[in-house]
């Protein structure tokens, strides 16, 4: 990876309802503008995906969606509202962000629900995106939700038990998006004790998804702050539980939106999470991506998975 950098810029974006989403630039001010759309929903950007991108090349701008990393107010105040925080609003802030940077069209980045992100900005703003690399593709249909949070209990059946029983009774029995919006009432409980135990168990279930891959570790999801956790498993309930407020496959079936954007799809065969399938169907549903798939990858990556990634950026880096 590229060195450590520190950013050059910084702010808080005011939406203008209540909400201040955190950005950063880094890297050359002249460069080449490419946004990182971080996944979670919830997880916030880590710093360190600033040394993926070449400093000399790219100016690297980095935010954190609503009310999640270091934007207010944040979601692991179960008294903040949520409902201001939907896809549509994530796009919003995508492109005032833009605007408010001076910046005409950039490249886009990220994976897993920013794939999904990234996919309905640059299908609602095609004439703003230059390029796009998207890692572990998840276009958050309602089959991809369903397979993540119960069919994949078919390979982790206790796990997954575990988890139904994280909720009330009276919850357990529902479909998957029931069983979602239990969680996502558990997380705005008032109770300390009560948010802290759905937190765990649902990141518990997080952890046994990717627990199986050739890279896969224990509380590779779970093993962070307790603020940073609970506002993870909030905004994953809320948006998940929702469906993401997408009308069923209207990302791929839009795909066409995006001809004349050169994209490089990245996406482990060994994914859990978020199966190949998807990637598969966007690539031909989308005639300038290319699509490479590396045997050695599940969701978290591998060391072929990371160099499939610099060749992405760096052969985008002159356009």
């Amino acid at each position: 990876m590229y060195p450590p950098i520190e950013p050059y810029d910084h702010g808080m974006l005011d939406t203008g309802d209540g909400n201040l989403v955190y950005w950063e630039v880094c890297g050359n001010p002249e460069g080449k503008p490419a946004l990182i759309v971080h996944g979670g929903p919830g997880a916030g950007c880590s710093t360190s995906v600033r040394k993926t991108f070449d400093p000399e090349r790219y100016r690297i701008v980095l935010f954190d969606q609503r009310n999640c990393g270091r934007s207010l107010p944040h979601a692991a105040d179960p008294a903040t509202d949520l409902s201001t925080n939907t896809t549509q609003h994530l796009i919003a802030d995508m492109e005032q962000l833009r605007e408010h940077l001076g910046i005409d069209k950039w490249l886009l980045y990220g994976g897993s629900w920013g794939a999904t992100l990234m996919l309905a900005y640059a299908e609602a703003h095609p004439e703003r995106v230059s390029e796009m690399v998207i890692l572990a593709v998840m276009a958050t249909r309602r089959s991809e939700i369903d397979w993540l949070y119960r069919g994949a209990g078919r390979f982790f059946p206790e796990e997954w038990e575990r988890f139904r029983q994280g909720v009330p009774e009276a919850d357990r029995d529902g479909d998957t998006f029931a069983l979602l919006a239990a969680y996502s009432r558990l997380m705005a409980d008032p109770g300390p004790e009560v948010r802290a135990k759905a937190a765990h168990d649902w990141m518990a279930w997080e952890d046994a998804v990717i627990s199986a891959e050739p890279n896969g570790k224990k509380n590779a999801y779970s093993n962070r702050p307790t603020e940073a956790l609970h506002a993870f498993v909030r905004i994953c309930a809320h948006y998940f539980s929702n469906a993401a407020w997408l009308e069923e496959g209207v990302l791929l079936r839009e795909a066409g939106r995006l001809a004349g954007i050169p994209g490089v799809l990245i996406h482990g065969r060994l994914d859990m999470g978020c199966p190949l399938e998807t990637a598969w169907e966007l690539a031909k549903a989308w005639p300038d991506a290319k699509l490479v798939v590396v045997d050695d990858s599940g969701h978290t990556g591998s060391e072929t998975f990371k160099n499939e990634i610099f060749a992405a950026l760096d052969g985008f880096a002159g356009r």
